[in-house]
């Protein structure tokens, strides 16, 4: 079985050639809405995510039987028929399925945290994480405390909060993470 109950999975998927998928502040907002509405808690926690103008990340951790894919299926078939009618668009928004990658390793689990989080600042959209207001970084330094993130996996993570901000600020200065990002920004 692909999808296990108790796995991590980074979730990913970009606009249909590389078009944005959130053209307005009311798009991200509203994708924000329907993810605090799904009872994603049902289904899985949500670690870590990014909301980018082309793209966007989940980190999330499976606590059901039910395929973390139909949850963000849901998710995103409501938000494509909603984005389409807002903006009078019509058509594929995305390039195809959401994209998934497994993690087994907790450093590399770790690693992916911080590489989404750090998306919009490679990005050139913000000069430090915790400005994007279109993910969760803020809930990992103490800024805010929204519903979409698991706060024991933080807590479990993190002797405090200002470990994980020492770790992204030594991430921006690693070269090799800054090409990764920069690649899937292309």
């Amino acid at each position: 079985m692909l999808f296990e109950k108790g796995n991590f999975y980074h979730l990913y998927n970009r606009g249909c050639n590389k078009d944005a998928i959130f053209l307005h502040e009311t798009d991200y907002n509203d994708l924000i809405k329907r993810i605090q509405s799904s009872k994603h808690l049902d289904y899985l926690k949500i670690l870590s995510y990014c909301l980018m103008p082309n793209h966007y990340h989940f980190l999330v951790q499976q606590t059901s039987d039910i395929p973390v894919t139909q949850w963000i299926g849901y998710i995103f078939n409501g938000y494509v028929q909603s984005f389409n009618k807002r903006n009078e668009h019509s058509g594929t928004l995305f390039e195809g399925r959401v994209r998934f990658k497994l993690i087994t390793d907790t450093n590399y689990l770790i690693k992916t945290v911080i590489y989404i989080h750090l998306n919009p600042v490679i990005a050139g959209l913000v000069t430090k994480p915790e400005d994007w207001k279109y993910s969760n970084y803020p809930d990992w330094i103490g800024l805010t405390n929204s519903s979409l993130t698991d706060y024991k996996f933080i807590n479990d993570t993190l002797d405090n909060k200002n470990e994980y901000k020492t770790m992204t600020s030594e991430a921006l200065e690693d070269k090799l993470l800054q090409k990764e990002i920069e690649k899937e920004l292309e």
